[in-house]
């Protein structure tokens, strides 16, 4: 049996709060935010927005993908509207996550099994209280600016 899947078997029977399809969309989540900040940096460095610490900025930007746990929270709410809609705090709530400290538990639970990594910097509070489900996941309506005559 494959060692990764061993893990998170294990995992699974060991804290059953959340389901494999939280983990799963946890993982899909930091991906997404992991390859938009490569983009980004891309981007800035291709319009020259740093000249005075361009090669500094990509060298780091190649070796660190790193996103910190408000990043993940943030990916993980906008990837939850682009998949489920407005149905994501349901969606989400079916598979255990209700709150943002949900993803802090998921996040170190794969940490644990050696599936995701973290920095020193770190810390599992890093999670906690970014947004309320209760409005994050409402739309947001904006209004054009009132036209000048």
């Amino acid at each position: 049996m494959n060692p990764a899947f061993q893990a998170m078997y294990k995992l699974l029977q060991t804290d059953s709060r959340y389901k494999f399809e939280a983990y799963n969309f946890v993982r899909e989540a930091l991906n997404l935010a992991q390859q938009e900040r490569f983009r980004q940096t891309a981007d800035a460095e291709e319009k020259d927005l740093f000249p005075n610490e361009q090669d500094d900025f990509s060298e780091e930007a190649k070796i660190s993908r790193h996103i910190t746990g408000q990043q993940l929270c943030e990916a993980c709410r906008s990837h939850a509207i682009d998949q489920y809609g407005f149905m994501a705090p349901r969606v989400l709530g079916s598979w255990g996550i209700t709150t943002t400290g949900d993803f802090g538990d998921i996040v170190y639970n794969l940490i644990r099994i050696d599936q995701m990594r973290k920095s020193d910097d770190d810390r599992r509070e890093d999670f906690n209280d970014v947004y309320s489900f209760d409005s994050a996941f409402e739309p947001e309506f904006k209004l054009p600016p009132p036209s000048e005559k």
